[in-house]
């Protein structure tokens, strides 16, 4: 039986509302490299068309990715998109260095930080997929013969995990999240659009998990001269539409 825990309810006698937000991987890693009273960036909130829009502008001392090169900086502002709690009951706990759990607030608000797609964030992204392209086992020759004897194995313990996983899945593995997003960003900077068979040729994924993430990034045609296929939205585009190329012309 578990051992029970007093929850310290402050945050609800005082009524605190606290906001849930999703932040990409990076940012948090930057997070982490502020000191402990630091400043890692600034929230504005504002109104637009009576419509709340809320931005992040991450703090310049931590843009810095590496001392490699100084040139490669993480995006610095970054949208907030709003969404509803949707009926559900949801809270923040924090636990100290005590093991004190405390309740810090029920959730009021939800949302997702998300980069504004520029030079910055693109060179980031070149750098991930490098990253989880490099192999993780590297080849090298031995100048001597070695002299421990090592037993065979029929079948190493990652393999037949490996296997297991394969044949309750299907045929196509599910990647990370941010894997398969490094795949479509990457392939969307050769070509504006592609079908959904070209897109699961490239990334080795399963169609409805394709499509899930494609829904939450991209736009389907379903007419006119590029029907059946897909392109990124506006806010992920790192390149200018035929529309906004001719406009732009004109002016």
């Amino acid at each position: 039986m578990s051992e029970k825990m007093d929850v310290n309810l402050t945050g609800v006698k005082q009524s605190k509302g606290v906001w849930l937000v999703k932040v990409p991987k990076y940012l948090a890693q930057q997070w982490d490299k502020a000191t402990e009273k630091g400043e890692v960036g600034k929230i504005t909130i504002g109104k637009k068309h009576g419509k709340t829009e809320v931005h992040f502008s991450l703090s310049e001392e931590l843009a810095a990715v590496g001392e490699k090169d100084a040139s490669l900086q993480v995006p610095r502002d970054h949208p907030f998109t709003m969404h509803t709690v949707g009926g559900q009951t949801l809270a923040v706990f924090s636990q100290s260095d005590k093991d004190e759990i405390s309740l810090e607030g029920m959730v009021v608000h939800r949302a997702e930080c998300r980069p504004v797609v520029n030079d910055n964030y693109m060179k980031l992204k070149k750098l991930h997929m490098q990253e989880s392209t490099k192999p993780q086992r590297l080849s090298q020759q031995l100048e001597r013969a070695i002299t421990t004897v090592f037993k065979p194995v029929a079948n190493h313990d990652f393999n037949v995990e490996y296997e297991k996983k394969k044949k309750s899945e299907g045929k196509m593995v599910r990647a990370e999240r941010q894997v398969v997003l490094d795949m479509l960003f990457s392939a969307f900077e050769k070509h504006q659009y592609y079908n959904i068979k070209d897109l699961v040729d490239i990334t080795k994924q399963p169609v409805t998990y394709l499509k899930e993430i494609m829904k939450e990034i991209g736009s389907y045609n379903s007419k006119g001269a590029h029907k059946s296929t897909w392109e990124l939205r506006p806010e992920y585009r790192h390149y200018q539409s035929g529309e906004e190329e001719e406009e732009m012309q004109t002016t």
